[in-house]
């Protein structure tokens, strides 16, 4: 059951404040009408139907499109390791998995894929950096419907961030099936007496509705801290707040690439290292998947979607980000 309005007030305005709640929810009713039209997004590629055609159009003359359809389903297996020199010792080989920018909805085969990809790993704690949706507005009970039937392949715990695709309304389907959502919110790990601390911020791109100093609430610094954050945009607001990790995904690497898997273009404004894999910018480490599911058009060129097993390890970094090792495992 989707909730109305006055059921969300009821169950989130304590939460999250009333000021957070009824500026989600009035942006998003402004998107409905498509009057959220400030030069940043009206001109936003999503947003921009046309380029679904011209997309298909070019691939299928460059006889690349059933490849670039089956590439989309082809999910591959990530293992990547942070090396952190504080991380507490009962902490050492912590696992995350990580699923970014599933968008359920928008292939009905998807979500089979993504089970298939992720029911036989094993890790310590699961996390999905947002974009359940396939559109950025209209109804949301297909996205929910497409967790709903990958949900029970995963292991607990499971924590979510809404990316720039999600709707708040979103929130009580989702926890209903035992995914706790962080808004503007953290939530402290243990492990015997230690303790770090997992942070999740609202969308800071389309929306721009994150609040790290709310987030960041009750969690101490002299402690390990890990950042949720749908867009790599926030990378300096998150150095400065003494993250030692971030998390994030939206800019789905390009998705269509040229050799070597070079984007074309990816919609988040930071430096190109940032836009996928691993990267470092002063003492934050983070990592952006390019994306388990795909956006704007189910295809994908020389930029295979992904899940990724992050292992937490202590040691020290270097400044090349040489400690950071990744490893492909395609599945069968």
């Amino acid at each position: 059951m989707i909730p109305d309005n006055k059921d969300l007030y009821r169950l989130l305005e304590a939460r999250i404040g009333r000021l957070h709640l009824k500026q989600r929810l009035g942006l998003e009713a402004d998107n409905e009408r498509h009057t959220l039209i400030n030069r940043r997004n009206y001109f936003h590629l999503e947003n921009w139907y046309a380029a679904h055609f011209l997309i298909r159009t070019a691939l299928r003359v460059s006889l690349l499109h059933e490849r670039a359809r089956r590439n989309a389903l082809n999910i591959q297996l990530r293992y990547h390791e942070f090396q952190i020199p504080h991380l507490p010792e009962a902490f050492e080989g912590f696992s995350i998995l990580q699923i970014s920018d599933p968008h359920f909805d928008m292939n009905a085969d998807f979500p089979h894929a993504l089970i298939e990809r992720v029911q036989d790993l094993d890790y310590d704690l699961c996390v999905l950096t947002g974009d359940f949706r396939f559109e950025v507005f209209g109804p949301i009970d297909k996205a929910l419907a497409g967790l709903e039937h990958v949900r029970p392949r995963l292991k607990d715990p499971v924590y979510a961030i809404l990316g720039n695709h999600d709707s708040i309304r979103m929130v009580p389907g989702m926890e209903e099936m035992g995914v706790r959502m962080l808004l503007n919110e953290s939530v402290p790990l243990t492990r015997g007496d230690a303790t770090i601390h997992l942070v999740g911020i609202d969308d800071p791109h389309f929306y721009r509705t994150d609040n790290i100093d709310r987030a960041c609430a009750g969690v101490n610094h002299n402690e390990v801290s890990i950042l949720l954050s749908h867009s790599p945009e926030v990378y300096k607001h998150a150095a400065h707040a003494d993250f030692d990790l971030m998390l994030c995904g939206h800019t789905h690497g390009g998705q269509i690439c040229l050799p070597n898997g070079i984007p074309i273009i990816y919609d988040a404004p930071c430096p190109r290292k940032l836009a996928k894999g691993p990267w470092t910018y002063h003492q934050l480490q983070g990592y952006t998947s390019v994306g388990a599911g795909s956006s704007i058009v189910d295809l994908r060129l020389n930029c295979p979607p992904e899940v990724t097993l992050h292992t937490l390890r202590r040691g020290s970094t270097t400044a090349d980000n040489s400690a950071i090792r990744t490893a492909f495992e395609s599945r069968a």
